[in-house]
């Protein structure tokens, strides 16, 4: 296939480009104007929506990865506006450019995220579930809303809701395995919110079982089979590190540093489940948490 990427120096980004690359397709890269990345590349602003247009005919499929990353830093009145900006906006026009086009690309599959679904408990949610309130789940419901221009023109749409990332070397993971390692890991709060997780070799996989499975489209949740408790999940990584857990971080501590990021990253229960993913036909290559850590910590 030819395929169009954004986002592609991210964490999902570059892997998946490694793999479509490895499959054969031909992949170029929509970047902004000022990124300096090797391959064939085009150049957009996503806040403006300024593009060749024509360069965009002829694709395939197009990945839309680009987002500003809603982990680094406190969730200021600026950053906030940067994370709905460069998700809304951006998918919006380039949405906008796609279904335009006289050979538009069979299918756009976009990114979301578990987000979508808010703080539920300790209840198990599906691609049915409503949304639900705040910050992160308006930014959601916003964010796949603005696909809605490349569906209404017959493009197949796909959204991945990807829950928590394990690598080993980014994002949640690479961020807590010094602590871990150093023996000064522990459960946030009293550890009983859910965390929805998955393997990158296994969102890679769902990109590409996106991009493959012509049934698919809509909501689709990037998450592996068995969430687990943060209780859970900090007993799984020391037992990876080898390491003891004794050091819990009290909520009101990570609110007083993190801000509002902290209760709707880190408090927030989301116990989600891959239902669509399964029922399509995906074989995860690791189901377990035990098994998704020696991964993504082998690396």
């Amino acid at each position: 296939m030819r395929v169009l990427i954004s986002g592609s120096t991210g964490l999902i980004g570059r892997r998946l480009l490694e793999e479509l690359v490895r499959n054969g397709d031909l992949v170029t890269r929509l970047v902004r104007a000022e990124t300096s990345t090797p391959g064939a590349k085009i150049s957009w602003d996503p806040v403006t929506g300024e593009i060749d247009a024509s360069k965009l005919e002829g694709f395939d499929a197009v990945v839309h990865l680009a987002g500003e990353s809603i982990a680094d830093g406190r969730w200021t009145g600026a950053k906030k506006q940067r994370i709905r900006d460069s998700r809304i906006v951006g998918t919006r026009h380039l949405s906008e450019r796609l279904a335009a086009l006289k050979s538009p690309p069979q299918v756009l599959v976009s990114s979301s995220a578990i987000g979508f679904y808010g703080d539920r408990g300790d209840t198990r949610v599906d691609e049915s579930a409503t949304p639900g309130s705040g910050f992160l789940p308006d930014v959601c419901r916003d964010w796949e809303d603005a696909t809605q221009p490349a569906s209404a023109s017959g493009i197949r749409v796909v959204l991945v809701r990807t829950g928590i990332v394990l690598d080993g070397n980014g994002g949640a993971l690479g961020k807590m395995k010094l602590p871990f390692s150093l023996g000064v890991g522990g459960r946030l709060g009293d550890g009983k919110q859910y965390m929805s997780w998955i393997s990158l070799d296994d969102i890679v996989g769902t990109y590409l079982h996106a991009l493959a499975t012509p049934s698919l489209s809509g909501p689709l949740n990037g998450v592996a089979p068995e969430p687990v408790t943060n209780a859970e999940f900090t007993r799984a990584l020391g037992r990876a590190l080898h390491r003891p857990t004794l050091f819990p971080v009290p909520q009101f501590a990570a609110g007083l540093l993190l801000g509002e990021m902290a209760d709707a990253l880190l408090f927030a229960s989301q116990r989600v489940t891959p239902s669509r993913l399964i029922s399509s036909g995906y074989r995860f290559r690791h189901p377990t948490l035990d098994a998704a850590l020696a991964a993504a910590l082998a690396q």
